[in-house]
């Protein structure tokens, strides 16, 4: 037991030895391996000092050639603005010499100029003095051949002028003493107007002049314009004459061609509207308001065919039928008559039993031609058969309106009817007035006389006749061809009219230059 105990104690001291041992063994391994690793550690700590040193120096290096390509890249672009500079310089130097050399040659070229302006002064002097020589001989000449010195030819010349003088005077008071007797013409004709005006003054207002109602007077001085300018653009557009008296509220608009005198109407009344007046805004409401009037007498004429239960009518003829909208025999509206006409023939051909178209489409027609008889010769039921033959109407209609005055024989019941229709409209009492019909063929005889001339535009006769007014093509006419117009329209006039007293003639030659600011 005891060796036991013993064994076991020297294995316990044994093993505590043996345990000892290897736990220095361990220890001093463990000893070498952290010196190892100590060792690897500061190698490894030095490989990396020496990495990143060498980054550093390299990183070092890319910042210097950096600053060196930032610095070579400056450098370059200050020498490119440099050479920059310096061409600018050089180009303004050459502008300076271009211009010094240009304002060189145009002081030649003034001292040039100079030189021959210079020159042509002593020219002109000496082909002055050159004259007033030739003058001088010319004169001691003249004085030679005629046997008398100047001061006797100008006596004589005096006395021709003073013997001119004479007639002239006495061609003045001639004119004196007719306008005088004209004076009292007119006096007289006041007097008997003025009676029947009480009478008919509703009716010759009707007929002669239209009244056109203003705002305000303040209207009157825009319509007149500066120094008149706009009422003359007015009265040379239209034809017209407007008066402006002290007449309240109101501008008499008188003429006796009522397409004119509604024109100058509808025109003043839309430029009191506009507000703008003045002679171009004239001249295009004009222009406008015609198209207008134009359009208002076809519609009148479709009205009145359609009225009478007309759907054929040849379109050139039924816009000749619009025109007599505007237009009077003896005062009376040739568009209504056609229309009382029409109807009276239709009735009278039901209760004959004869052709009612027949007898309506020549009573429209009958007057047809004095839509145009101022423009062409013969009378105008002559003139108006000639036109529905030219438009395609039968013969009995061309007939009857041939016939409707007694200048040829009717063919056809309904050719006598139209010209009792005719006659029947025109003795309904106050329709016609004979006076009226002839001064205004009158007026248009005086204004087709000026339109003859070659270059004339247009011709207004205004004034009650006592003036009329010529507008030339300017650029036909010259202002001394302007001239011999007026006086060969006066001989004319002198030789182929008749008329009371005097007429004044006015010829007008505008220049206009137009241009546009874009």
């Amino acid at each position: 037991m005891t060796i036991y105990i013993a064994i076991s104690i020297a294995s316990v001291v044994l093993g505590m030895g043996f345990g000892y041992l290897i736990s220095l063994k361990v220890t001093k391994s463990k000893i070498e391996d952290a010196e190892a690793s100590a060792g690897k550690i500061v190698k490894s700590a030095e490989r990396e000092a020496e990495t990143r040193l060498r980054e550093a120096a390299l990183e070092s290096k890319d910042k210097q050639l950096l600053i060196k390509a930032e610095f070579e890249k400056e450098t370059k672009e200050r020498s490119a603005e440099f050479l920059n500079l310096e061409k600018r310089l050089t180009q303004k130097e050459q502008n300076l010499d271009k211009k010094m050399e240009f304002l060189e040659k145009r002081d030649g070229e003034n001292n040039r100029r100079e030189k021959e302006i210079l020159g042509r002064e002593r020219l002109l002097t000496e082909k002055e003095e050159k004259c007033e020589r030739r003058q001088k001989e010319q004169m001691q000449q003249i004085e030679k051949i005629s046997g008398m010195s100047a001061e006797e030819a100008k006596k004589l010349l005096m006395g021709s002028m003073e013997q001119e003088a004479k007639f002239e005077s006495a061609k003045m008071i001639k004119r004196i003493e007719d306008e005088a007797k004209e004076s009292a013409e007119k006096k007289a004709k006041h007097i008997i107007t003025e009676a029947i005006q009480r009478y008919s003054s509703d009716y010759t207002s009707e007929v002669t002049i239209s009244v056109v109602n203003l705002p305000s007077d303040d209207m009157k001085g825009r319509i007149i314009g500066r120094e008149g300018r706009n009422i003359r653009a007015l009265e040379s557009c239209t034809g017209i004459d407007l008066i402006i008296d002290d007449t309240p509220g109101a501008v008499i608009i008188s003429g006796f061609d009522p397409i004119r005198r509604e024109v100058a109407r509808v025109s003043l009344e839309r430029l009191m509207t506009d507000g703008r007046i003045h002679p171009a805004k004239i001249e295009e409401i004009v222009e406008k308001v015609k198209k207008d009037i134009d359009k208002t007498m076809r519609e009148e004429a479709d009205k009145l065919l359609f009225d009478v239960g007309i759907s054929d009518l040849n379109t050139e003829l039924v816009n000749l039928l619009g025109r007599l909208k505007y237009r009077t025999s003896y005062a009376q509206n040739n568009l209504s008559h056609t229309r009382e006409v029409a109807f009276l023939c239709g009735i009278m051909a039901a209760e004959l039993g004869l052709d009612i178209k027949l007898a309506k489409r020549a009573a429209i027609l009958h007057d047809i031609g004095k839509a145009v008889d101022h423009h062409e010769e013969g009378s105008h039921p002559s003139i108006g058969a000639e036109l529905a033959r030219r438009y395609g109407e039968s013969p009995k209609v061309v007939n009857a309106i041939a016939a409707h005055h007694g200048d040829i024989e009717p063919i056809s019941t309904e050719a006598v009817l139209v010209a009792a229709a005719d006659a029947l409209s025109a003795a309904r009492p106050g329709a016609r007035r004979e006076s009226l019909e002839s001064y205004i063929k009158r007026l248009e005889r005086l204004e087709n006389l000026a339109a003859s001339f070659k270059g004339v535009e247009k011709a207004y006769a205004i004034q009650a006749g006592r003036e009329v007014r010529v507008i030339i093509k300017q650029g036909e006419v010259s202002d001394s061809e302007s001239a011999q117009i007026a006086r060969e329209l006066a001989k004319k006039i002198q030789q182929e009219l008749t008329y009371p007293g005097q007429i004044k003639i006015t010829v007008i030659r505008e220049n206009r230059y137009i241009e546009y600011a874009k």
